[in-house]
């Protein structure tokens, strides 16, 4: 099975959703705080035309694409009969990642918060800010559409830390060369999509580009290496193959070490090995 032990099955699945709750609810916090402003000079915004209200989904659509593709490969295992990796080991590795990294954003936007470019969080829009919380519950609570229309959590770019984590690990442990390629292709086109549909400052994505990187560059190299699943999988010993080791061992007159299996000639009744013959005198008659 691609799964490794109930245990370690359950620690992934309660790390993963307790790292999904702390950062949205750091990515709520920082909305109380969140103050729309003038959009700030971007060197993105100047080259990249605005795709508009109306076509802010095509960034969405990239992401999502990559997202599915990472997961349904994760957990190919299940369904194909060649089995490459361990999901569970992938994904242990995978939020190992996201965690480092997620831990970095909140530390950063955390520091400063900018006027939200996004056209929901500019000045004007009734979403652009939340009003004081009337109780601790309703501070812990998270609602989807506070999700979907948070302001001030921008440096550095989420889909970016997710993409890019996906894409270096299919980099690292999949097999298909022409796959690898469109992924970094479409990493670089979200990149590109997400400045045009001003969700984020540009700044937000060159910084998600080489804090990623280096994330998982290091985080990798403390990690032990995942095993790999084609040496686990052993050919059964057959009957024929059994009887054809036993004669083998017969034939060379060796029972023991395999390592002396090796090809023996006989002349005059004396053993020949590595090509040497052993000498011995012969008297006549005697």
């Amino acid at each position: 099975m691609a799964l490794v032990g109930t245990d370690k099955d359950m620690s992934f699945y309660i790390g993963r959703e307790a790292s999904k709750y702390i950062h949205g609810l750091a990515a709520r916090g920082v909305h109380y705080f969140h103050r729309p402003g003038p959009i700030l000079q971007d060197v993105g915004f100047y080259l990249l035309p605005e795709l508009g209200q109306d076509r802010a989904y095509i960034s969405e659509t990239v992401f999502t694409t990559v997202f599915l593709s990472f997961v349904l490969w994760t957990f190919h295992p299940f369904i194909f009969k060649t089995k490459k990796i361990y999901t569970v080991l992938i994904w242990c590795r995978v939020l190992a990642f996201l965690v480092g990294c997620q831990l970095l954003r909140i530390l950063t936007f955390y520091s400063t918060q900018l006027p939200g470019p996004n056209y929901h969080c500019r000045e004007g829009s009734k979403l652009a800010t939340l009003p004081p919380p009337d109780n601790i519950l309703q501070a812990l609570l998270i609602v989807p559409r506070g999700v979907l229309y948070g302001c001030g959590d921008l440096i550095f770019s989420s889909h970016m830390i997710f993409s890019l984590v996906f894409v270096r690990t299919y980099q690292k442990y999949g097999t298909r060369r022409f796959i690898k390629q469109c992924a970094w292709l479409a990493v670089i086109a979200q990149s590109l999509l997400i400045i045009a549909s001003r969700k984020h400052y540009t700044v937000d994505v060159v910084v998600a580009w080489y804090t990623v990187n280096l994330v998982v560059f290091f985080i990798d190299k403390s990690l032990p290496e995942l095993p790999d699943r084609t040496s686990a999988l052993l050919l059964p010993v057959t009957k024929d193959s059994k009887s054809k080791e036993e004669n083998h061992k017969l034939l060379n007159g060796n029972l023991g070490d395999p390592a002396e299996w090796r090809p023996r000639t006989q002349i005059n009744g004396k053993i020949v090995e590595d090509g040497k013959t052993v000498h011995e005198a012969v008297i006549n008659g005697v």
